[in-house]
């Protein structure tokens, strides 16, 4: 894919989540919702995410990879906590460049998985150990 085309994805997606999807995603209860620490600011930040519980880990692919902002502040601080149908779970995320993010997303929500193949520009894998 051209470098050009995949800037242009990365400005489209950051824009349509930020200021349309994201402020009405994370009011619904249904949602699953990342929360991390941010790495600049040091307040918490939820994002709207999919994905799945399987055994003690939540699994999920973002779209953009080291390119999420949510993806940098795992790596300035991996513990997060993942809210899945209203329950709250803490963790710590792993990004994991090694697994198949195609495959991976085979494995979850079909839905979520479409959207984040069609804008997807650097498809990082990430693993979220849960600690209760």
């Amino acid at each position: 894919m051209a470098s050009a085309t995949k800037a242009w994805r990365l400005r489209f997606d950051r824009f349509f989540h930020r200021k349309l999807a994201n402020p009405i995603t994370t009011r619904m209860s249904d949602q699953i919702l990342l929360e991390t620490l941010g790495r600049k600011s040091g307040k918490l930040r939820q994002t709207p995410v999919g994905g799945k519980i399987e055994d003690k880990h939540f699994w999920m692919v973002s779209n953009h990879g080291g390119q999420s902002d949510y993806v940098r502040n795992i790596e300035a601080n991996p513990s997060v906590r993942v809210r899945v149908g209203g329950t709250w779970h803490n963790g710590i995320a792993h990004p994991l460049p090694e697994d198949d993010a195609l495959a991976r997303l085979k494995t979850l929500p079909r839905m979520n998985s479409a959207m984040v193949r069609a804008l997807g520009t650097h498809l990082l894998t990430i693993r979220v150990d849960l600690t209760n």
